[in-house]
């Protein structure tokens, strides 16, 4: 079951921590975040998922900048979130879809007991202008059934930044 926009402000501070918390973001069953003014790119053509891919850092200037067709930009949220109760999952705003930015491509899943920023894995089908602080994506939140164990990966858990893929762990 998705919680509803007024259980997800009435279990803010408990169950749920979003910060910054703005309730102008609130929508009827989840909650915008906004895009960071940082961005990572891989610095390579080719990406080797057994090998750790080095990436450079892009500051996302006021006036926006435009991202190309075919390059991968790795982005974050402003909002820092949290659940011990609930499955936290991501989707791209319907009015971002629709110029053809995708927000999180796969990874909009995200496990119960995570804590942290969500990276976003934006790609565009065309040149598209985009800004720091822009309510680029939305969180939404499952209950979950049976006995379950909060994440703990010490992946992503509790990041502080952008993610860039750390799937070469897995094969060490």
């Amino acid at each position: 079951m998705i919680l509803s926009g007024i259980e997800i402000q009435k279990q803010l501070g408990s169950n749920i921590k979003i910060t910054p918390y703005h309730e102008s973001q609130l929508n009827p069953n989840s909650y915008n975040l906004t895009l960071h003014d940082e961005l990572l790119v891989y610095d390579n053509e080719v990406l080797d998922m057994k090998k750790q891919n080095t990436a450079s850092t892009i500051i996302l200037p006021k006036e926006g900048m435009t991202l190309k067709p075919g390059k991968l930009y790795l982005g974050r949220t402003v909002e820092y979130t949290e659940t011990d109760k609930y499955v936290p999952m991501l989707e791209g705003r319907s009015s971002i879809g629709r110029l053809g930015l995708f927000v999180h491509i796969t990874a909009g899943f995200g496990d119960v007991g995570f804590s942290g920023y969500w990276t976003l894995e934006m790609f565009c089908v065309q040149p598209i202008k985009i800004y720091p602080g822009i309510q680029i994506c939305q969180i939404f939140y499952h209950s979950i059934e049976g006995n379950y164990e909060l994440y703990a990966s010490g992946k992503y858990q509790k990041n502080s930044g952008i993610q860039p893929s750390l799937l070469f762990k897995d094969f060490e």
